[in-house]
């Protein structure tokens, strides 16, 4: 019997300091909004809408850029567009997003590159308008620039 309470008492011990320990793990990190839409023109590359999406862990960060208003030229393989992302601080300055991800992409299909990884601080604002996409496809520089604002507004990061 005594096994039985000791083996109970063990039990009520680690669930309790489970429950503490969730009660003072650090809050995740979390950039707002996590989606944000632009009007993009990248000149003969073709113009519309396109659709950023933005993670945090700590001060890494990262970006995906979608649209279907902006197609492939010809047929691209994985991870075949060298890509750089500059944003704009709400303080002045530049950050840069860049990487070589992207999927396969049909001759037409809609175009997307990312994560493109980036380094962020707290409470940096971050805006498309003002910056620039960056996309090096067979030694071919493609450069796309928003014609406003973001919306719903800039990212935010914790």
């Amino acid at each position: 019997m005594r096994c039985k309470r000791i083996g109970a008492g063990a039990a009520l011990a680690a669930g309790a300091l489970a429950v503490t320990g969730l009660a003072f793990a650090p809050a995740a990190l979390a950039v707002t909004p996590q989606t944000a839409t632009i009007s993009a023109d990248c000149g003969t590359f073709g113009s519309g809408e396109a659709t950023l999406t933005a993670t945090q862990d700590g001060t890494a960060a990262t970006l995906t850029v979608k649209s279907a208003a902006i197609t492939a030229p010809i047929a691209l393989g994985e991870d075949s567009i060298s890509s750089t992302l500059t944003l704009v601080k709400s303080g002045g300055g530049t950050v840069d997003f860049t990487g070589t991800e992207n999927p396969a992409m049909a001759a037409g299909a809609p175009v997307e590159v990312g994560p493109l990884s980036g380094t962020v601080a707290s409470g940096d604002s971050l805006e498309a308008f003002g910056g620039s996409l960056r996309m090096t496809v067979f030694g071919i520089t493609i450069t796309c620039t928003a014609t406003g604002p973001q919306s719903p507004g800039p990212f935010v990061f914790d």
